[in-house]
């Protein structure tokens, strides 16, 4: 593909760089007065680059990958799904925060800029066919992410939030181009395509081996996953709820894609060699997530465990190392950034009478009595979070446990469920104290109106209705995953 080409290729990306510096400018010129309208323009922009994925995913479908600049650019299906994911959950994270932040002074020009700055970076992660360009991706995303942590810089939590953020992201990104080292080191190449057809001429060299390990412990830094978890619980309680949402939805999808780009793509010829770290990562992850999230008493710690929780199922569905398994853990992923969007919506409505935050879970004591729709709503998610059926959540658990089983992991699916089971323990912990505790009567906040109707339309996908979507979905993700395993 010549030069030309490559750019009518990324033109998503084009558009996103473009239009952060154009709003950049604005910025500048106008201040933070113009924070509202710079935040409506970075959504519009988020929509038109959505527009562009859109005939990427539907065209690649029963086509061969498309590769820009000399190949360390790959356009497929898989990267087109991604992408689509990452501008929705950027999109509803410029949806819930000017409520947020008109109560904190006003929204900050510069957020909607960090957000768009962080979808280019993860857009051009989900399509990185070469360590390079998928470090490039992966440092620009993560340096608008630091800055968003903190974007409260009055706020000592929010400081907190950033400055342990960037320390931890900056060790972690640190392990991860050592591994890349390393690994161009045994393989002379940092292309995916050329790593896979060299660790697939025989046995991994020891050299190798220590650049996977270190390759995959930096990916599971950015992805949540334990033993790399130590950074989730206080960078989501003390960044802005908002930027809360944000790290636990797109840089989410980004850094899970990213993974299963590498693991299946550039390591792809060693499955034994990644397959021991994903599983171990997956049933610790499931574990930890578990037993950190009992002895919460703040909602959004909670919910950060949760996320750990969470990533260690969808593991499972790379753990597999099949198909499926990919289109799997696409699939949770979906219902999984919806279920989060809702959650943080009904956490942005937990205010007091003069407009605090609400975040401790005794709290919310008898609120089925006083907002009942409030409870209702967040009991709603508790249990799509928790897989507990009729409700859609199910659905991801159940296809990712699937996919084990078919790849003959009986093991591994037979101790998720029942970690599964044990897990369900902290979300039903949520709803006895909404239903069954006495009522503090403390929650007194609105949901303004576009929180509301995002709130209505995520709790619609998440209800028993969410079925209806599964055979159009199912088919989405299974066209996804299988233009990851296309090799050219």
């Amino acid at each position: 593909m010549n030069f030309v080409n490559s750019l009518i290729a990324v033109s998503a990306e084009e558009l996103l760089s473009g239009a952060s510096l154009v709003l950049l400018l604005v910025a500048a010129w106008g201040g933070d007065k113009a924070g509202r309208a710079i935040s409506i323009a970075a959504f519009a922009v988020l929509v038109g680059a959505a527009a562009i994925a859109v005939p990427a995913l539907v065209g690649s479908l029963g086509g061969t990958a498309s590769m820009a600049f000399d190949g360390h650019i790959r356009l497929d299906a898989f990267a087109a799904f991604a992408k689509l994911l990452i501008y929705l959950g950027a999109g509803f994270t410029l949806i819930i925060a000017p409520g947020f932040f008109d109560r904190e002074g006003g929204l900050r020009a510069e957020f909607p800029l960090l957000v768009l700055l962080a979808a280019l970076g993860m857009g051009i992660m989900v399509s990185a066919n070469n360590m390079l360009t998928l470090y490039l991706g992966l440092e620009l995303n993560s340096l608008a992410a630091y800055v968003l942590a903190a974007i409260l810089r009055s706020n000592g939590r929010s400081a907190e939030a950033g400055l342990k953020y960037f320390v931890l992201g900056s060790l972690a990104s640190g392990i991860l181009l050592y591994g890349i080292s390393l690994t161009y080191g045994f393989t002379g190449t940092t292309s995916f395509d050329g790593i896979r057809a060299a660790l697939g001429a025989g046995p991994m060299s020891i050299g190798a081996t220590f650049g996977l390990v270190f390759v995959l412990s930096g990916l599971a830094f950015k992805v949540s996953a334990a033993p790399f978890h130590m950074w989730t619980p206080d960078v989501y309680e003390g960044a802005p709820t908002p930027v809360t949402a944000f790290f636990a939805t797109a840089p989410k999808v980004a850094a899970l894609a990213l993974l299963m780009r590498v693991s299946l793509g550039a390591f792809g010829a060693q499955p034994g060699a990644w397959q021991q770290i994903v599983i171990f990562a997956s049933l610790l992850s499931i574990v930890i997530g578990a037993l950190g999230a009992i002895g919460q008493d703040s909602i959004k710690r909670l919910l950060a465990y949760s996320s750990i929780n969470n990533v260690g199922y969808m593991l499972i569905g790379l753990a597999a190392g099949t198909a499926a398994g990919a289109s799997a853990m696409l699939v949770y992923l979906v219902i999984y950034v919806v279920t989060t969007v809702a959650a943080f919506v009904v956490v942005l409505a937990l205010r007091d009478a003069d407009g605090n935050a609400i975040e401790s879970i005794p709290d919310l004591g008898g609120l089925s009595r006083t907002r009942p729709g409030l409870a209702f709503a967040m009991a709603s998610v508790m249990f799509g979070l928790a897989g507990i059926p009729p409700l859609f959540g199910f659905y991801g658990k159940f296809v990712v446990f699937q996919a084990a089983v078919q790849a003959h992991l009986m093991v591994l699916a037979v101790l998720g469920y029942v970690a599964s089971v044990i897990g369900a323990f902290y979300y039903l912990k949520v709803v006895k104290v909404l239903y069954f505790d006495d009522a503090t009567d403390k929650v007194h906040g609105q949901n303004p109106f576009a929180n509301g109707a995002l709130l209505i339309a995520s709790s619609l996908f998440l209800s028993p209705l969410g079925y209806v979507l599964t055979p159009w979905l199912s088919g989405l993700a299974s066209n996804a995953a299988a233009a990851l395993f296309r090799l050219t």
